[in-house]
């Protein structure tokens, strides 16, 4: 059965919109003949994903509203859920997509860190704090989806930040779950969008426009293809593969990771010299 969020009629907010994973969820939430608000900081690709969205929207201009949004500023979200609420008087499905992805080490960078987890994470407290208790006090069936990301299960070396602010998503999605259990039952659900690796705006820089995408990266729709059914059959952990990683090696890496703490070992072990082997192993049986 569909989710009762997806109805034709309901109102999608979708913040990151005007590019990738957002930009094609609400297209999908448009041609499911929902009215969708977007969200993003670019304010030309926003216009264009606007122009898109019209086009496919059955009620076409009525039915979409895009607003110029930086999710880190707590007004500029609450200034979003106002615009919306008058528009449509209603918010059936709460995307927090938006994410910036630029590298920054443990001590390196600390305007990128405050950046980056004030957009990351901080963006999906505003619109949890912003969008969510007016759900809840309408008395209507919800879902909220948040983005997170497979490098904020395992955190892989290389971009401690980045993995901080989504291992900080994946612990906020999973409090909201039971918070939202506790406070609708069933009513509105969270779900946490773990893409692997897609082509998008985030991941091709330094590409231009008409790069190929690599043979390993999924598109944004087959991502959006994983939020649907995962939005259909209830699912909280909504795992996205790609051409590189199979399930199971997914399973894998996140039960070595895991057992890091269970078995006491160094953090990281995976990387770490002394494991090198071990983890060979392991992968292989």
């Amino acid at each position: 059965m569909p989710h009762p969020a997806l109805a034709p009629g309901r109102v999608a907010v979708v913040t990151g919109a005007a590019d990738g994973i957002g930009r094609a969820a609400a297209r999908r939430f448009a041609g499911l003949g929902m009215k969708v608000a977007i969200a993003d900081i670019d304010a030309a690709a926003l216009e264009a994903a606007h122009a898109e969205l019209v086009a496919a929207a059955p009620g076409g201009e009525q039915d979409v509203l895009a607003m110029q949004t930086d999710v880190a500023l707590y007004q500029d979200v609450e200034r979003l859920e106002g615009a919306v609420l008058e528009r449509f008087g209603d918010v059936a499905l709460l995307m927090n997509n938006a994410a910036t992805g630029k590298d920054a080490g443990a001590f390196e960078d600390r305007a990128q860190w405050e950046r980056l987890l004030a957009v990351n994470l901080m963006g999906v407290v505003n619109g949890l704090q912003c969008f969510v208790p007016g759900m809840i006090r309408r008395g209507r069936t919800g879902a909220v989806v948040a983005t997170g990301s497979k490098q904020g299960i395992t955190t892989p070396p290389g971009n401690a930040a980045y993995n901080v602010s989504k291992a900080g998503v994946k612990v906020l999605t999973e409090q909201l779950a039971h918070e939202l259990r506790e406070a609708t039952g069933e009513r509105i659900t969270a779900h946490l969008l773990i893409p692997g690796f897609t082509f998008t705006g985030m991941t091709r820089p330094g590409r231009t426009a008409d790069t190929p995408r690599p043979e390993e990266a999924w598109t944004a729709d087959q991502v959006v293809d994983v939020l649907l059914d995962g939005l259909d059959r209830n699912a909280f952990y909504l795992f996205c593969q790609d051409h590189e990683t199979s399930w199971e090696t997914d399973q894998k890496r996140m039960r070595w990771a895991a057992d890091d703490l269970i078995l006491r070992r160094p953090a990281l072990s995976r990387w770490h010299p002394a494991y090198r082997d071990a983890f060979a192993a392991f992968m292989k049986d």
